[in-house]
């Protein structure tokens, strides 16, 4: 536990490093002038803070640094950080002017994200945390081929072609997937294949065809997101070394990485930081993340996240983030409200 003009010292030292990148001298705290002591103490106190690990400094004579255990004090006493009113009317008004579809949304979610934090915004589409089943549609095409259309929680609409040994036409089809909705509404794949009914060989055709797009949606390796945002933070003072900039890169180009920086499932609302060293991959332990699951409980969860280096403006992140998955949790919830299905996420698969 720090003393108050400790705190104080730290704060102003976290404060003016973000936005200077450049190390902090006690002749500017002294300067700023809400410390009121002379340089000499607050010597002493920058001494005390190194060797407590909450800043390094470079050089004897060289200004602080912040560590990760720095930045963590600084965010963790950071008072309720919320956008100011006239900054969330801006955020809404531009949801008002684009189409009501899930990919325009997020979409834009990302872009204010990038240009409010001047880092890098990564926003993952909603999905299931147990995939279930919520609607299916048979589709005659010919007389002996049909088009499965199967609607999941989370916001995905999957599509298949099934081809039958005998013909079917619309009207068998359509008592087929009426009466396979009320036996599988709300239930895993899993819980479908437990289930003990006596089906017609079609039955059973269509319901191995619902139940392998089910897994193959549950298995698919994490999507490749929402990303915006590379240019701002390739001009920030700790990307002017071409071996950091490259690694950043790398880092964005094989999109794979990016599930790296995703934490997992939390409570929708709350803000997860993650800070430098805390980092469970190597590969971004130079860097913080701060992130938040929007979506609806118990149906369907994406996440928003700012990838940034440990010097990023934390409070502004904050508030970004925690308004962006508010507002991204209320235009999904509404599309649940209304009847379950989506609007259109480009999704033809």
């Amino acid at each position: 536990m720090l003393s108050s003009r400790l705190d104080a010292v730290l704060k102003s030292i976290v404060s003016q490093y973000i936005d200077t990148a450049v190390p902090v001298p006690s002749q500017s705290l002294v300067r700023e002038g809400a410390l009121r002591v002379c340089s000499a103490t607050i010597r002493n106190d920058m001494m005390h803070l190194e060797r407590e690990g909450y800043i390094i400094r470079p050089f004897t004579s060289s200004g602080g640094v912040p560590t990760d255990k720095g930045y963590r004090y600084y965010v963790e006493s950071l008072p309720d950080t919320r956008l100011p009113l006239d900054e969330q009317r801006m955020i809404n008004h531009l949801f008002h002017q684009v189409e009501r579809r899930l990919d325009e949304w997020l979409n834009l979610a990302v872009n204010v994200a990038a240009r409010m934090t001047q880092n890098v915004a990564v926003i993952t589409e909603p999905r299931p945390a147990d995939c279930q089943f919520r609607h299916l549609e048979l589709v005659a095409l010919q007389d002996t081929l049909a088009l499965v259309v199967l609607v999941l929680d989370g916001a995905k609409i999957k599509r298949q072609l099934v081809s039958f040994g005998q013909v079917l036409l619309q009207p068998e089809l359509t008592a087929m997937s009426n009466r396979l909705n009320a036996i599988y509404s709300g239930l895993s794949s899993s819980q479908i294949l437990a289930k003990k009914i006596v089906l017609s060989p079609v039955e059973k055709q269509v319901t191995d065809c619902v139940v392998e797009m089910m897994r193959s949606e549950g298995e698919r390796e994490f999507e490749e997101p929402y990303l915006d945002g590379l240019h701002f933070i390739l001009h920030q003072p700790e990307f002017t070394q071409s071996q950091r900039a490259a690694t950043l890169m790398e880092l964005v180009e094989q999109r794979s990485l990016l599930k790296t920086i995703i934490p997992q499932r939390f409570s929708p609302g709350k803000v997860q930081i993650t800070i430098g060293e805390e980092n469970q991959s190597e590969v971004v332990r130079n860097y913080s993340v701060v992130a938040s699951h929007y979506g609806v409980p118990d149906e369907a969860l994406g996440t928003v996240a700012i990838l940034g280096p440990t010097r990023m403006p934390y409070a502004v992140a904050i508030a970004v983030v925690s308004y962006l998955s508010l507002v991204l949790s209320h235009l999904l919830g509404d599309i649940y409200r209304r009847g379950g299905m989506t609007p259109d996420t480009g999704d033809a698969n």
